[in-house]
């Protein structure tokens, strides 16, 4: 009887070195891969930390140039000076600015989510008072003009709808449809 015939003692220890060197060749490979990934996330850590740093060295900076504040001219500490302020809300949300502007000051006040919604300013040619929806469309405007008093109201899609103008000439009342055209006029 034949049976099966063995490989020559020789092709055996082939066998065994060849399945040795492809074990040792897949783990090799094993640890590649995962070196390869541990880099990976050690390049991600130190580009998270450098950020964060830079980050917090920006607030910092930005914090050290900020001017304070201070109180000047009264003894007892209750007139500050300064070109804006900013009045935000226990959640960090202005809810009002006032600022001194190159053509005048200007009073602005926000919605709970931060929208500018009324605006009163003071320009070279009168003061100003602005009523804004939700959307930060205007919907109101009154000028005091030299010439006088000016009144516009205006519908969800900033048209004008409505117009009062005191003069020197007296009052004119505007009524327009939405495209603009006026639909009544006094006098």
């Amino acid at each position: 009887m034949d049976g099966p015939k063995r490989p020559p003692v020789g092709q055996i220890e082939n066998l065994i070195e060849k399945g040795t060197t492809m074990m040792t060749e897949e783990r090799l490979e094993k640890v590649e891969r995962e070196l390869r990934a541990a880099k990976r996330r050690s390049r991600w850590l130190l580009v998270a930390l450098g950020l964060g740093l830079g980050a917090m060295a920006l607030v910092w900076a930005s914090a050290a140039s900020v001017p304070k504040a201070e109180a000047q001219g009264a003894a007892d500490g209750r007139t500050v000076r300064a070109n804006m302020f900013i009045l935000e809300d226990e959640n960090g949300k202005p809810r009002a600015a006032l600022a001194a502007l190159k053509d005048g000051p200007v009073l602005s006040l926000f919605d709970e989510n931060g929208k500018p919604r009324a605006g009163l300013a003071v320009a070279k040619d009168g003061p100003r008072l602005g009523l804004l929806d939700e959307n930060g469309k205007a919907r109101a405007v009154l000028f005091a003009l030299k010439d006088g008093p000016v009144l516009n109201l205006f519908d969800e899609n900033g048209k004008t709808r409505v117009g009062l103008d005191v003069n020197a000439d007296g009052p004119v009342l505007n009524l327009l449809d939405a495209a603009g055209k006026a639909i009544w006029r006094a006098p």
